[in-house]
């Protein structure tokens, strides 16, 4: 069985570890573990008895309940089989200009949308810095000015200002921007004010905010309170990583109504199905358990930070979303395979992130005993390779 290029890939990791998918403990999957929500489950067995009907083509309850969330108009708005579905139909789009830039390290399904429809990639990397870092947004009382103040002693962040990635040689006015926010796998938050100038700069911006619910209102930097004012921003977001829902595949395109409906027409009838279209309804109305989450992260996040910081040979790097990118002076894929062998414990590693490659590897926050007990190995791993 082949090497994952995603995390949550159970019956490969079960096959390595020798156990049944049920034993492994993953943290290669950046899914919350506080839920699926009750109020999901509920509506998922209420509509059990519907599946002999069709689903809505349009999604009329859906788009309505997405609508109130967001304050937006429902034709603002297209539901999809996960965000996944909907990056195929921006990298079908983004094609038709005369390139796409990615900030990287990038997700590689960002590489497979674009290939598909033989997209031209341009490639600018965020950097690692040990310096003051402008435009870096955090929750921490550990960040300092923009750095991250990350033990031993070492000012470590990735380069966050777009301004200064971007070759200012180039014309940008014929190409699109496709980035996420906060980024995937680095954890950084790029600004809203970061982000706005280059609205204005290129032809076609898709931004992924499939982390961005992990921040509670008052720190979040999406862009949809602004995406009326542009016709050539799309936003992407998905519901199954917040709500812990990745089996039901769902998420949604937020974009001007003229766009969307094009994408209506490239796309196969009913993508969403009647059970996460009313799973997604229910958890929208959810306030209870997006306060619990908001409220749980960051102390657990903090907990884990520090377990790894503590771990000799990690460090790890402060991000902003449900997930830590640690870099590791042992091999990512050596310790990823003792984890599995040894203590069941499934890790992503980054081979699929050329820039990051054998010395990174990525784990979701999960529960503080969880977390422990992934300290708790990691130590034993890394004390027994020297």
């Amino acid at each position: 069985m082949r090497q994952p290029a995603h995390g949550g890939n159970l019956s490969w990791a079960a096959a390595l570890a020798g156990c049944p998918p049920s034993a492994i403990l993953d943290f290669s999957a950046s899914i919350s573990p506080l839920g699926p929500p009750k109020s999901a489950i509920a509506a998922i067995e209420s509509q059990l008895v519907h599946l002999k009907h069709y689903p809505d083509p349009d999604y009329c309850e859906l788009r309505l309940a997405l609508s109130h969330f967001h304050q937006l108009p429902p034709e603002w708005i297209l539901p999809g089989n996960g965000s996944a579905e909907l990056l195929s139909l921006a990298g079908r789009e983004l094609a038709q200009l005369a390139a796409t830039v990615l900030i990287t390290p990038a997700f590689g399904d960002y590489y497979r949308a674009l290939a598909a429809y033989h997209a031209e990639v341009l490639e600018f990397s965020l950097s690692l810095e040990a310096t003051t870092l402008p435009g870096f947004q955090h929750s921490y009382p550990e960040v300092v000015s923009g750095a991250v103040l990350a033990p031993p002693l070492k000012q470590v962040a990735f380069m966050s200002d777009l301004s200064l990635i971007f070759d200012k040689r180039q014309s940008t006015k014929d190409k699109g921007l496709l980035l996420n926010n906060p980024h995937n796998p680095t954890g950084v938050l790029f600004s809203r004010e970061v982000i706005l100038p280059y609205l204005k700069e290129f032809a076609l911006v898709v931004v992924d905010e499939a982390f961005m619910d992990f921040l509670p209102p008052e720190e979040e930097q999406s862009l949809i309170q602004v995406v009326q004012e542009y016709p050539n921003l799309v936003i992407l977001r998905s519901l199954t990583k917040f709500y812990s829902l990745p089996g039901l595949r769902l998420g949604y395109a937020i974009a001007h109504p003229d766009r969307l409906r094009c994408w209506q027409l490239w796309r196969d009838p009913w993508p969403v199905n009647t059970l996460a279209a009313a799973a997604a309804v229910a958890v929208l109305q959810d306030k209870e358990f997006q306060e619990q989450t908001w409220a749980w992260l960051p102390s657990v996040r903090n907990q884990l930070f520090g377990g790894l910081a503590s771990v000799p040979g990690l460090q790890p790097l402060q991000g902003a979303a449900n997930f830590l990118l640690v870099a590791s002076q042992q091999s990512s894929l050596e310790l990823q395979q003792k984890l599995l062998k040894h203590h069941q414990i499934f890790i992503r590693d980054c081979l699929s992130f050329p820039e990051l490659g054998d010395r990174y590897f990525r784990v979701a926050v999960r529960s503080w005993s969880d977390n422990q007990r992934l300290l708790e190995a990691l130590s034993l791993v890394m004390s027994n390779s020297h």
